[in-house]
């Protein structure tokens, strides 16, 4: 990483906040911004965090599910553990994750989950078109596991890089819930191409 990027995240609004408040990374105020726009979460909910390294998400999300709510953070990378959070270092491109975490619903009496919520990303290449189409197929895995997972009228929302494969997902995404939008949040950097997906009322 370079002198200028470690800079610009220094001079950076959201990082500076999201250092006083505790959060573990900046991303933390894209959740905040989504959930305020679709009311994705409610109190006592259950969700699923894919990709949830370092754990900036999962923050958020306790905070809005409260003391009776459940968040599962899921990633390749090891995360730090966080007060009231389940964290686990599977790979979610493996089937066996899938089967690794019905069973943790079940023993733990919850079946499904509520709300399923993804900021996952591929490791940037320099190769734009590269780098969508993995931005997509990640989007792709996460509304498998969705499908798997959530409830009827569940929601979903996963982070992806505009592209020419767009739309095609939209469409999919649409396909499986009776609201499906696209989202830019304040707290994506303007530069940035990525936008959130959010789907709402999963229709089994």
């Amino acid at each position: 990483m370079g002198k200028n990027w470690l800079s610009r995240r220094r001079n950076d609004a959201f990082y500076k906040l999201a250092k006083k408040s505790g959060y573990r990374s900046r991303a933390a105020y894209k959740l905040i911004f989504i959930n305020q726009k679709f009311g994705i979460f409610r109190d006592g909910d259950t969700v699923l965090d894919l990709g949830a390294a370092p754990g900036g998400w999962s923050q958020v999300a306790k905070e809005l599910v409260g003391d009776k709510g459940t968040v599962i953070g899921i990633d390749l990378a090891k995360i730090e553990p966080a007060p009231a959070i389940m964290f686990f270092q599977w790979d979610l491109t493996d089937e066996k994750t899938l089967e690794n975490i019905s069973e943790l619903l079940e023993k733990r009496g919850i079946g499904k989950v509520d709300a399923v919520i993804s900021d996952m990303s591929p490791n940037i290449s320099g190769n734009y078109s590269y780098d969508h189409a993995k931005s997509v197929a990640l989007c792709e895995r996460a509304l498998d596991i969705s499908k798997g997972l959530l409830k009827k009228g569940g929601n979903l929302v996963v982070k992806i890089f505009q592209g020419d494969l767009y739309d095609d997902f939209f469409t999919k995404v649409r396909g499986n819930f009776r609201l499906c939008k696209g989202f830019k949040s304040k707290a994506s950097r303007a530069e940035s191409s990525e936008l959130y997906i959010v789907g709402k009322g999963f229709i089994l």
